[in-house]
């Protein structure tokens, strides 16, 4: 089950149904189900707060993903800050529900295995996000 909230945000304009079946067809091209995902939609200030609380990191971030993967089965919580989502989106030209979706498929890609810091990992992750974006349509 996906389920999305909110914490000092207004929920985003995403289409929740087409969403949770878009992330649950992306995580089985990786052979995996999806379980219990929770999307967590906050302001900055929060996201820093759970960044310093849970991951002793003093900056602001769009994406904090907590993996609780059980074999097959993807299971997290993904905290998506919505002010870091816009911003992102302007400084790379970018609509912001086209990066907040890129956001979005972002932690479920991390929950499916794929990394991001290691060298080469970077332009995997990029290319792994266009692929599911391409299959939102």
């Amino acid at each position: 089950m996906i389920t999305y909230s909110t914490d000092g945000v207004r929920m985003p304009a995403i289409k929740k149904r087409e969403t949770t079946a878009w992330i649950k067809a992306v995580a089985a091209e990786y052979g995996r189900r999806v379980g219990e995902v929770g999307y967590m939609f906050v302001d900055d200030e929060k996201m820093l707060q759970v960044n310093r609380e849970y991951l002793g990191h003093d900056y602001y971030t769009d994406i904090i993903t907590f993996d609780y993967d059980e074999g097959d089965r993807i299971n997290g919580d993904i905290v998506i800050s919505l002010d870091t989502v816009r911003s992102n989106a302007q400084l790379f030209g970018k609509e912001y529900l086209d990066e907040l979706h890129r956001v979005i498929i972002h932690g479920i890609l991390h929950l499916c295995g794929i990394n991001d810091k290691g060298p080469g990992e970077r332009e995997q992750m990029e290319a792994a996000e266009n692929r599911a974006l391409a299959m939102l349509g």
